[in-house]
């Protein structure tokens, strides 16, 4: 596939722009986090060529001057918040965390449970993380914040949280998802620092938008569609615009809280270093494009599975119906349909051509493949097989899965674990091909070019199981469905 990023040049190029950033703070910088610090899928999928750990391995280049604070809200919690993308909870994923940045050497210095006011769960929580040798501290609600700069900046304000002692240059502030007060933390250690007499400031890293880039640029409004089930929108930033005369792109709500943030910063340290949310950033993505149209169409084609993933989830749980709209304009500002890649139309005309679920693929040479239901696989199954024999170059007539690995499965699972549907699942027609491949030469040359589907777009002409979906994600097939069952049911899995 065509690239457009050059992650080589992101690594060194962030890496340099931080240590000018804690070098303009004398020598120690709070960085806080945005978005996901590895497994970012979303930056890969609309950036051709971004790594999704491009940012963990760009602070392994600083690892010997850095260290990790993870943030995590008591509300999430008490209420169990999940992550939707991996579905772990929050607290789970904290320790998810703490054992990748340590196993790539990252020293993780703590967890800090931030609007503490005495919820039970979070107690308990602190109690475990404390019994395996975990520092953990709490950070506590703070009345009327973050209007009342004077309560906020004092010692019944930032002052009545925990101290986190660090002792390298750079702090990471980070966390399992939105919400959890990172920014809080951050503001709460310079007031702390700030008292001890220790010279430190404040920078952030949101990989998205893309602050020199357009507003309207395809990858920018890509974000808006990853966040439209919340109320963030890509604007203009005003404050850089009169301080700089230079147009950037932000987000609304960095730019509505940046007047009470330099408030802050100015009683804290007794001036702000920055006269606008993009000056607190040091992103430097956008300075890596190495080809515009590709991630513009990168872009395009994210803003339509956005758009796809929304109407499946409206009619899975009937809850959407803002997100489903908000996306509809920016399809229209992006100037895409949902025809917007060739599989759509082509898993509906199998569809049709053959009265049962169908789905399509984009391979990577552009080349358009699909597979329709049988009597012993699904159309996920079909398709994936069809792809994998295609990239293979293996003839399409050819069967690569033996019956003697395929009946025993369907068996098992009607006869033994009672299952409705004797059609195999797209990771149990894997397990059969894995079993073929012991006796068949071209089952394994299947096998081993799954990897050559990654990054491939998939359509279907009707929800797919969980099962499938999940099995696609693994292999890096992104799948989009339209928005109807397969059966008329009111429970579907």
């Amino acid at each position: 596939m065509r690239m457009g990023f050059d992650n080589d040049k992101y690594i060194k190029m962030q890496a340099e722009r931080i240590r000018e950033r804690i070098a303009q703070f004398g020598g120690k910088l709070y960085l806080e986090f945005g978005g996901k610090l590895f497994d970012d899928y979303h930056a890969s999928r609309v950036l051709p060529g971004f790594e999704p750990d491009s940012k963990v391995r760009m602070l392994m280049t600083l690892a010997d001057d850095a260290e990790v604070i993870i943030t995590i809200n008591a509300n999430h919690i008490e209420g169990n918040k999940h992550r939707s993308d991996i579905g772990i909870a929050y607290s789970e994923d904290v320790l998810r965390l703490m054992d990748v940045y340590r196993d790539m050497g990252l020293l993780v210095s703590g967890v800090v449970i931030t609007h503490f006011t005495g919820q039970p769960h979070a107690e308990s929580y602190q109690k475990r993380l404390e019994s395996m040798g975990i520092a953990c501290y709490r950070h506590y609600i703070i009345d009327r914040y973050p209007s009342d700069i004077d309560l906020i900046v004092s010692d019944d304000g930032f002052g009545k949280n925990d101290y986190i002692s660090t002792e390298r240059p750079l702090v990471v502030v980070t966390a399992p998802g939105p919400g959890s007060g990172k920014l809080a933390t951050c503001l709460s250690q310079l007031y702390h620092e700030n008292k001890r007499g220790v010279t430190c400031g404040y920078a952030k890293f949101e990989t998205f938008p893309v602050w020199n880039l357009a507003l309207k640029h395809p990858v920018n409004i890509a974000y808006e569609a990853a966040t439209a089930d919340l109320d963030d929108r890509n604007i203009i930033d005003p404050f850089h615009l009169e301080a700089h005369g230079e147009i950037t792109v932000n987000y609304n709500r960095d730019v509505e809280t940046f007047p009470v943030l330099k408030a802050m910063m100015e009683r804290i340290a007794g001036e702000s270093p920055y006269q606008s949310p993009t000056d607190m950033g040091v992103n430097m993505v956008g300075k890596c494009i190495s080809d515009d149209d590709v991630c513009c169409f990168a872009a395009r084609n994210e803003i339509v599975r956005r758009y796809f993933r929304a109407n499946e989830q409206l009619a899975r749980s009937g809850v959407g119906k803002e997100e489903v709209s908000k996306l509809e304009l920016l399809m229209k500002d992006a100037d895409v349909s949902i025809d917007f890649s060739p599989a759509h139309a082509a898993a509906l005309a199998k569809a049709e051509a053959t009265g049962m679920p169908a789905g399509a693929m984009v391979l990577p040479d552009g080349t358009i493949v699909t597979g329709k239901t049988s009597e012993l696989l699904g159309a996920a199954s079909s398709l994936l097989l069809n792809a994998l024999k295609r990239v293979a170059d293996i003839e399409d007539a050819t069967y690569i899965v033996s019956d003697d690995a395929l009946e025993p499965i369907c068996h098992l699972k009607t006869e033994h674990l009672h299952s409705i549907n004797p059609r195999l699942h797209s990771d149990e027609t894997l397990i059969a091909l894995s079993i073929s491949s012991a006796t068949d030469p071209l089952a394994e040359k299947a096998i081993a070019s799954t990897e050559l589907l990654r990054g491939c777009d998939a359509y279907f002409s009707v929800i797919i199981s969980e099962i499938d979906e999940k099995t696609y994600s693994k292999l890096g097939i992104n799948v989009c469905c339209e928005p109807v069952f397969e059966r008329r049911a009111y429970y579907h899995r």
